[in-house]
């Protein structure tokens, strides 16, 4: 308080012996000043306004108005705040109020202002929230929203994924978390933990905080509290031994602003950290000041430019106010200054002064490091436009020269696996398909949960492979209605939203998830099959008949005698003397032992394997068909099946293995679309009813999942590669899903032999039939050379009709071949002939004997010519 007596009157002395005092038509201007006497802000502040007010008047001695500040006391209270406010608006009658200094008393004096219509200038009240309140109020400070996107930009650069927000419980501190939390999320970074801090906190309370933050996995901690609180926890930070290398400190421009006021002993314990500051033209007119007071400088210079040109008028200042209860009067002239200061430009101490939207435009941040020797910046950050987007907005693209806390150089990964501390909360899908996979059993009366499964018990052998130990728990997910997990989506949103620390289960790999968390090496390899019911082309019982036999029961009845009086009568009992002949029987036999071996073959085939029908050729086919198929509810696969241009309505949802059974067998989908190890697990069930079609899609594989950035990740990975090389994966699997070897339900086991059809004998026939036709042109070239003078005969003499031509050709060809064993019985019938009995040959003479014992004497030709015309004529 003595502070601000001593200040009123060396203003007052300056004012009255400045040389301009001595004009007496010069226009003065009431400027109130509410600041915390007793608070290392409002001392800097009231500082710079004597010297900026001092410094302007000299520099501008022939201006014709004059700023007259009444100074006032806050102490540090909201309701002094506003009984100062009061006193300014309705006794001094200011034209306008600098302050108040911090948030929550502007909060009230801004509305104060509105009423009177005073502007309210402030230097120091940064909060985003306050300049939406009003339009007369003015900050002529960087707002604190400004610096969240340099805040973020650090994180984004070194690529941490998750944060602390330690912040003070005021409405300083709170106002700018979500500003935060939106810029961490725009660069893929999550809030994990949200520490409020109280003003009154006792250091006890401060420090079993940051004890509870020690327990947890993420080492990067962004401080948003004024410099006093801030103080305190840095100094019991380092006594939790948390201002060691691993760890990540970033702290907002409140503090940044005001670090050469800090105690040594505050500046020896944040060795390591960063924080961004305004950039602001280095300047020696007020010395080592902080920005508060370079502020508060360009604010007064700005006020002062304001007033002149507003100048002077006869008008009345203000004017009865009966809206409000505490101001009586509005101000005439607020509105015009007001105007005034928004058209007002210059350069000032703290660089550029220019309002926009009743706010100092922003400007670019440093981002500095804070050492033993003091503040050293390591990186200039520039707000970025929308062409920009994709970079940090670094100047040179880097941050370097960097020593981080514990005098390490090595960029911490900000995340660190605790040795103590709460354990891992894993979650795990509460409802599945197959319990091999995940099961979680609940018991009734006790209401503990077990779980089991394929998945459990390979998490539970890679997190053993660690080389360091880690405490984790199952958690199952539900819904919010608590039945099952709306979608496997929702299920990993738990683990980007900080609810789970990693997640198991059966969950593919995608590039859609794999935006929001981290996968481990696959555990096992992807795809997606197809699977469809067992259907036959033929029936069974059909391998037994001759399709082409069937006909009505006369047809039957004739067939069943024809076949075996033909085989009797038509038994081959000839003796083959034609070398043509006996090609063609070998031709025939063979053909005849083919059919007969391919017949034996196709039979037994058949009685033992039946052929599955094929319900598509391909992909194309289930769409253009408009059939349904189905997949597990929840699944990528249900936008895998859109992307194949399946619509929502053809894309039935199923949860357990009996309703894909279900909607197989009755028709209610031609398909099912399933992950490879489901498919395994569901046709060892119903084996022998169903089967995969085509091949595989290929997709990622199955992983476990962890937050973005997180260390475990990559040893996991590598336990993962341990377990894969010494088969214990292999093992792991093999207890829960048995061998599909046995089971004919598959590709790899059903029958995949071609069907034999007549078609299938085409070449075959074919050469048969060229080989046929070839011997019998020959022989009947040859026959006709041979009798070449019998058959011109009967052209001439046989009769006047073509049919008796005919008829006489055909006896003599149907003569029996002396070589055949018929003609020998003939000739032993006949007389003595000779067994060697050797030709037979026609002549153009009546008659000749052609057998050596000359007992046997065949008609001549014209007794066959003569038969022809006389059917009783009998030769000897």
């Amino acid at each position: 308080m003595h502070f601000f007596a001593a200040f009123s009157l060396s203003l007052l002395i300056s004012f009255f012996l400045s040389p301009c005092n001595a004009q007496t038509n010069n226009t003065t201007f009431r400027v109130g000043v509410i600041l915390d006497a007793d608070s290392l802000v409002g001392r800097i502040g009231n500082t710079s306004l004597s010297q900026a007010l001092s410094d302007f008047y000299s520099t501008h001695s022939n201006y014709s108005t004059r700023i007259v500040l009444n100074v006032t006391d806050s102490r540090g209270q909201v309701t002094d705040a506003a009984d100062r406010a009061l006193y300014l608006l309705k006794d001094v009658k200011v034209n306008a109020i600098i302050g108040p200094q911090e948030t929550a008393q502007a909060n009230f004096v801004i509305g104060l202002g509105d009423a009177a219509k005073v502007p309210i200038v402030s230097f120091s009240a940064t909060s985003p929230s306050l300049h939406y309140q009003t339009p007369f109020f003015l900050q002529t400070a960087i707002d604190d929203a400004d610096q969240v996107d340099a805040v973020a930009a650090i994180v984004k650069y070194f690529k941490w994924s998750q944060v602390v927000l330690v912040y003070e419980d005021s409405d300083y501190g709170i106002s700018l978390t979500p500003y935060l939390s939106n810029a961490f999320q725009q660069v893929n970074a999550r809030v994990s933990y949200r520490s409020t801090i109280p003003i009154s906190a006792t250091n006890d309370f401060i420090l079993q905080e940051l004890y509870k933050m020690k327990t947890m996995q993420t080492r990067v901690f962004v401080v948003h509290t004024t410099s006093g609180l801030a103080s305190r926890i840095f100094l019991k930070a380092k006594e939790a031994e948390m201002m060691s290398e691993g760890y990540v400190w970033i702290v907002t421009s409140g503090i940044v602003n005001l670090f050469y006021s800090l105690d040594s002993k505050v500046v020896e314990s944040m060795q390591g950290v960063l924080g961004v500051k305004p950039l602001v033209p280095i300047s020696t007119k007020l010395g080592e000041t902080s920005l508060y007071g370079l502020w508060a400088y360009d604010t007064l210079w700005a006020l002062a430019l304001a007033a002149e040109k507003v100048g002077f008028t006869k008008q009345p200042s203000s004017s009865p106010n009966t809206t409000t209860l505490f101001i009586n009067e509005t101000s005439l002239t607020g509105p015009k200054l007001r105007a005034a200061m928004l058209e007002t430009e210059f350069e000032g101490l703290a660089g550029k002064f220019k309002l926009v939207d009743s706010k100092l435009k922003s400007s670019s941040f440093q981002i500095l490091s804070i050492n033993i020797e003091g503040l050293r910046e390591v990186g200039i950050w520039t707000p970025l436009s929308e062409t920009n987007a994709n970079m940090t907005g670094f100047s040179g693209e880097k941050l370097e020269n960097i020593v981080w806390p514990g005098e390490s150089r090595n960029v911490p990964k900000g995340w660190e696996v605790p040795v103590s501390g709460k354990k891992l909360r894993v979650g795990v899908p509460a409802v599945g398909g197959f319990p091999q996979f995940v099961k979680v059993n609940t018991d009734s009366k006790t209401n503990a949960t077990k779980i089991t499964g394929l998945y459990i018990d390979l998490f539970d052998a890679v997190m053993a492979a660690l080389p360091y130990a880690v405490r984790y728990e199952y958690f199952p997910f539900k819904s919010s209605d608590g039945s099952h997990a709306a979608s496997y989506d929702d299920y990993l949103n738990e683990v980007y939203n900080g609810n789970f620390d990693a997640a198991v289960g059966d969950i593919t790999i995608t590039s859609k998830r794999s935006e929001l968390i981290d996968f481990t090496l696959p555990i096992e390899e992807g795809g997606v099959n197809i699977i469809q019911k067992m259907d036959y082309d033929v029936d069974p019982n059909d391998k037994w008949y001759n399709i082409a036999f069937r006909a009505p029961p006369s047809e039957h009845l004739g067939l069943i005698l024809y076949i075996p009086f033909m085989s009797i009568v038509y038994a081959n009992r000839e003796r083959i003397v034609s070398n043509l002949a006996r090609l063609v029987v070998v031709v025939w036999i063979f053909v005849v032992l083919i059919l007969n071996s391919t017949y034996t073959a196709s039979l037994s085939a058949g009685l033992t394997t039946l052929e599955p029908q094929k319900i598509y050729k391909d992909l194309s086919t289930l769409v253009s068909n408009n059939h349904s198929v189905g997949c597990r509810e929840g699944s990528f696969i249900i936008e895998f099946l859109k992307g194949l241009n399946f619509t929502d309505k053809n894309i039935k949802l199923y949860k357990t293995p009996e309703d894909f059974h279900n909607a197989l067998s009755k028709g209610e989908i031609k398909a099912m679309f399933t992950r490879t190890t489901y498919t395994d697990l569901f046709l060892s069930k119903y084996c022998n009813k169903y089967m995969t079609v085509g091949t595989p899609n290929i997709t990622k594989g199955v992983a476990f999942v962890f937050p973005r950035g997180s260390p475990l990740v990559a040893d996991v990975s590598r336990a993962i590669i341990k377990l894969t090389d010494n088969q214990r994966i292999l093992e792991i699997r093999g207890h829960w899903i048995r061998d599909q070897s046995a089971c004919n339900g598959d590709d790899s086991t059903k029958d995949t032999s071609l069907r034999i059809s007549l078609k299938s004998f085409e070449i075959l026939f074919g050469i048969t039939a060229g080989i046929t036709g070839t011997c019998v042109s020959v022989f009947l070239v040859a026959y006709m050379y041979t009798n070449r003078d019998f058959i011109r005969r009967v052209v001439s003499n046989s009769g006047p009709t073509t049919w008796s031509k005919l008829r006489a050709l055909f006896r003599h060809f149907d003569q029996i071949d002396p070589r055949s064993s018929l003609s020998k019985k003939g000739g032993n019938n006949a007389g003595n002939a000779s067994p060697d009995f050797n030709a037979y040959r026609c002549y153009n003479g009546d008659r000749e004997t052609a057998s050596e014992s000359g007992s046997f004497s065949p008609r001549s030709d014209h007794a066959m010519l003569d038969a022809d015309h006389h059917p009783s004529y009998s030769p000897a």
